[in-house]
């Protein structure tokens, strides 16, 4: 089951080639990730044909079959995708290039998910994140740091694709208005257990 919550006040599809790697046209899983980084199939590259009009997100997670299955499905719904292995990355990314929303895992090496949201929103203020986590009991940091949502794993993905649609679409204004701990809405979607019946919206 999903919720909205109200944060209190506190103190045409097309192929997209994302980091070196066409997810639309190649299978992802036979590619073997090598240790300490992004596999190389994964290095930052940009793809012409994907126009300036597509939204861009950015996915962070230390797993590789999270990474490609985020990206498997966002760009499956018309997203440009970028992917990075660790926090360290996703900083030095955000930084170089313009992203209109990350997804963002917690438990992660080099930089954890939260020193990671501080860098990220402190270049930019208005950048809509997403934290996907297994970590338990993150709800109420959740609410307190700004982020727009906490989705916990596993994941509902027709869910988790609805939330990226309404965070992208949101206005500047309500993004601010989180950030500094003004009321605004917070979407948050417990984790889905196999078999467990969608709830009525």
């Amino acid at each position: 089951m999903g919720y909205a919550l109200a944060r209190p006040p506190l103190t045409s599809k097309r192929p997209v080639r994302t980091l070196g790697y066409d997810y639309q046209k190649s299978n992802p899983m036979k590619r073997q990730p090598q240790p300490g980084g992004t596999p190389p199939c994964e290095s930052p590259t940009v793809d012409a044909s994907a126009g300036d009009s597509a939204k861009r997100i950015l996915v962070v997670d230390d797993d590789p079959s999270v990474r490609q299955m985020l990206a498997r499905v966002l760009v499956g719904e018309g997203y440009t995708v970028q992917v990075a292995a660790n926090g360290v990355e996703a900083v030095e990314m955000a930084a170089a290039s313009r992203f209109d929303l990350v997804l963002l895992d917690l438990n992660m090496p080099v930089k954890n998910g939260w020193d990671t949201f501080e860098r990220l929103t402190s270049q930019n203020p208005l950048l809509s994140v997403i934290v996907i986590t297994a970590m338990p009991n993150q709800l109420f940091t959740a609410l307190g740091s700004g982020v727009g949502a906490l989705l916990e794993k596993p994941l509902d993905f027709p869910k988790l694709v609805q939330t990226v649609s309404n965070l992208i679409a949101e206005p500047a204004a309500l993004r601010l208005a989180r950030m500094v701990g003004r009321p605004a809405e917070f979407h948050y979607l417990p984790q889905h257990h196999a078999g467990q019946p969608d709830s009525a919206p």
